[in-house]
Parts: C-alpha cells; structure tokens; sequence
C-alpha cells in the first residue's frame, strides 16, 4: 500500500509538470507592470499622491496659500478649468500619464485621459471650494462624452485607403 501511494504521487508530480512545461509562457508586459507598482504607491519621485478626491482637495488646500485659493475660489469654473499650470502640475508631479494611485482611482470612475483627469480634479475642487455639488457622475459623463466626440470627429477625417469583401465558401 506504502508503494502504491508512493508510485502515484510520483505519478501525479510527472503529469504536472509534464502539463506545466507545456503551458505558453505568460508574456509580461514591462509597462503594465511598472503600472501595477505605481498605483499601490504613496509617493512618486518624493511627491506625496493622494488616494482619492477628497485627500486631492486636502493636498491642493495645503499646496495654495489662502490668497491663492481665494483667487481660485473667485473665478468662474470655466476660467478655474483653464488653468494650464495646473492641469500640467497634476499631469507630471499627481502621476496621471505613467500612472499613480489617485490617476487609478479616477480610472476607475470612468475617465481615461490624463489631462481630463487633471482637468475633473481642478473643476471638483472648485466646486468644493465654492460649496456646490460636486455632480461626480456627471461629470464623468461630460468626459466619457468629449471622449467619444473626439472618436468621432476623428472617424470622420479620417480615409478608408482600401476595402474589400469576402465571400464565404459554400459548403
């Protein structure tokens, strides 16, 4: 009975491996996998990365002086959302093109460019700061849309260079 049980475990260790060997080798991808790394940091490049909208609020209140953001709070959302600096400063030190914890966060809300990532944290933040509602849903709508014009407008520039037609063989 011993080397019955011997045998067939010796047996079972053999097909594993023989099924394993046999298996395509899984091909990592360097970028997804530096992407992976980024999104469970706190800090990038000794930048500390907030892991939600409202830590971004509290990082931004602690980034601007007072009359900073008294300046900010007083202009209208469309001037506060054209702010370049800005978007510019979130985009290269928040992590938003090679990724980050908070560029996954908004990812995961539904917007996926980095600059209207940016662009989402400056207008929400101005609402904030101005006591209104944030309209989150909303206002991932409003980037899905813009998303999905550009595609469009895009689609339609662009040439079809050749087209053809295949017809499937009768059986």
């Amino acid at each position: 009975m011993h080397k019955f049980f011997a045998f067939l475990m010796l047996t079972l260790s053999f097909a594993i491996s023989t099924v394993n060997a046999q298996r395509a080798p899984s091909v990592v991808d360097p970028a997804e996998q530096a992407y992976q790394k980024r999104i469970l940091k706190s800090r990038l490049n000794g930048v500390y990365i907030p892991k939600d909208l409202y830590d971004a609020f509290a990082q931004l209140n602690r980034l601007m002086d007072e009359p900073t953001r008294k300046q900010f709070q007083l202009m209208t959302e469309e001037e506060a959302g054209k702010k370049l600096y800005l978007i510019m400063w979130i985009c290269n030190n928040w992590g938003m093109y090679e990724g980050s914890r908070l560029s996954h966060y908004i990812h995961n809300m539904g917007i996926s460019n980095p600059e209207a990532k940016a662009h989402f944290l400056i207008t929400t933040y101005h609402r904030e700061l101005n006591k209104k509602d944030l309209d989150i849903k909303e206002r991932v709508e409003f980037y899905q849309k813009k998303v999905e014009e550009e595609k469009a407008r895009k689609a339609k520039r662009s040439t079809i260079i050749h087209e053809e037609t295949r017809q499937r063989p009768r059986n």
